[in-house]
């Protein structure tokens, strides 16, 4: 089993659609970057967990879900970083590898001591692209095998019945 752990402020400050909203929608940025994560979770099967640091929403310490990808909130004196450690330390295992999304030097240095493999803000983004190229490329596969109707018709007919339901003749 692989788990992604997502440094989210510091993916936030390095996509640049991301980086847009930060300073205005800071929440809308935060939503945004989860669906993405939804997106990531639910094409590879990974389980993802998107942390924040408690600095930029003080007083609350929140663990959430939201289309299955796991949303904490740290301490209000505990910073996303020491969470990822902790985190990457306790999931660790022969048989679960932790992975951790961060352009954060020093984290993935401390990470990579703990067995956790590391992607960048950048690397984490060139397969999130992938991911949405594939994503598109299936459902554009299953549009095409989709009938046009319930009922099986020669290209001809389809046409007409086009042009009837359109009010041309």
């Amino acid at each position: 089993m692989d788990v992604l752990l997502v440094d989210g402020y510091n993916i936030i400050g390095a996509w640049p659609e991301l980086t847009a909203l930060r300073d205005g929608q800071l929440e809308d940025a935060r939503d945004l970057l989860i669906g993405m994560m939804a997106e990531y979770r639910a094409y590879t099967g990974w389980r993802v967990i998107v942390v924040f640091d408690a600095q930029f929403v003080p007083g609350i310490a929140t663990t959430d879900r939201r289309n299955d990808v796991e949303i904490i909130f740290t301490r209000e004196n505990e910073t996303a970083d020491e969470r990822i450690e902790r985190l990457a330390s306790e999931l660790g295992s022969r048989r679960v590898q932790v992975h951790v999304a961060t352009s954060d030097h020093t984290e993935q240095r401390v990470i990579f001591a703990q067995g956790a493999l590391r992607k960048s803000a950048r690397e984490l983004r060139i397969e999130m692209d992938g991911i949405r190229r594939g994503i598109a490329g299936r459902v554009k596969e299953l549009q095409e095998k989709r009938p046009f109707s319930k009922i099986p018709l020669s290209d001809d007919v389809a046409e007409i019945f086009e042009k009837w339901r359109r009010g041309l003749k």
